[in-house]
């Protein structure tokens, strides 16, 4: 059944499976236990991500970097196999905030290549996630230019996608948004990201220790207002080795479930979006 967009509550359910590249790219961490961290989040958590989203019936958007992918395989396959989007996540987890743009390029070229040695050359990504969260002034520019739809990594409206600027620049006296490009931003936001409620760290400290109770109803909420706007984009964002646990898989469960029993609601993949919104969002 081909998706509809008019007057409907879109639901993009996203996983980004970053395993042990979250651990070595951006914690810096490579000593056995945070490596087992990202491990179970492969070999534990991604098997009931797909098995839940098997029995709902319902197609995701996984964001997998090339690091992932090449550490595991069989995982990136399964969820190929299982005809999910597989989206860009950088090489090894690492920002772009920093690099040149010939470096940031590099990156994003290597990503692409290896993405394709382990999937086939027939994959073509449709869009990219920034395993920071942040992009650089070039980020968009050089998204455009790999001919990819759409970008995940922005704050800049809620449930609305909109079209990503591209060459922005900033500073304390001076701010000029930048250019309208032809990639779609469908924003993020960090109250729907399972990272910040769940994950406990000690380098640095952090607890984010919420339940999922809590983190239910939450979500429970923020879709209602969604759901409120006749047309919104309610984009969830989930990492197998956090959701995967066993009473916040639960809780996803019930979730999808509470969802779907609402009046036209839907749940497409981030590509399906980015195709429709391509066609409507104008760029100015």
């Amino acid at each position: 059944m081909s998706a509809r967009f008019l007057s409907m509550t879109t639901v993009c359910l996203t996983f980004d499976f970053d395993a042990v590249s979250l651990w070595i790219g951006t914690m810096k961490q490579t000593t056995a236990t945070p490596l087992s961290r990202g491990e179970f989040g492969a070999l534990v958590g991604l098997p009931r991500v797909l098995d839940l989203l098997v029995e709902k019936d319902v197609s995701a958007t996984f964001f997998v970097p090339a690091h992932s992918a090449g550490a595991f395989p069989d995982a990136a396959k399964g969820i190929r196999d299982q005809g999910h989007e597989i989206g860009l996540h950088g090489y090894c987890h690492e920002t772009p905030i920093g690099l040149t743009r010939e470096q940031e390029a590099d990156l994003l070229d290597r990503s692409i290549e290896k993405m394709r040695f382990i999937l086939g050359n027939d994959y073509l990504p449709k869009g990219y996630r920034s395993p920071a969260w942040d992009l650089s002034a070039d980020s968009i520019e050089l998204l455009e230019e790999r001919g990819l739809l759409y970008d995940s990594s922005l704050m800049g409206d809620d449930y609305r996608p909109y079209r990503a600027h591209k060459r922005y620049t900033a500073d304390e006296t001076h701010y000029h948004r930048g250019e309208a490009s032809r990639v779609v931003e469908i924003p993020v936001a960090w109250e729907l990201d399972d990272f910040p409620h769940f994950v406990f760290l000690n380098k640095p400290m952090y607890l984010g220790m919420r339940t999922p109770t809590e983190v239910f109803e939450l979500w429970k909420e923020e879709f209602d207002f969604c759901h409120s706007l006749g047309n919104g984009v309610f984009t969830l964002t989930m990492h197998p080795q956090v959701i995967g646990r066993g009473p916040r898989i639960a809780m996803l469960s019930r979730l999808i479930d509470y969802m779907r029993s609402q009046p036209e609601v839907q749940f497409v993949t981030m590509g399906e979006v980015a195709v429709d919104q391509s066609n409507r969002l104008e760029v100015k």
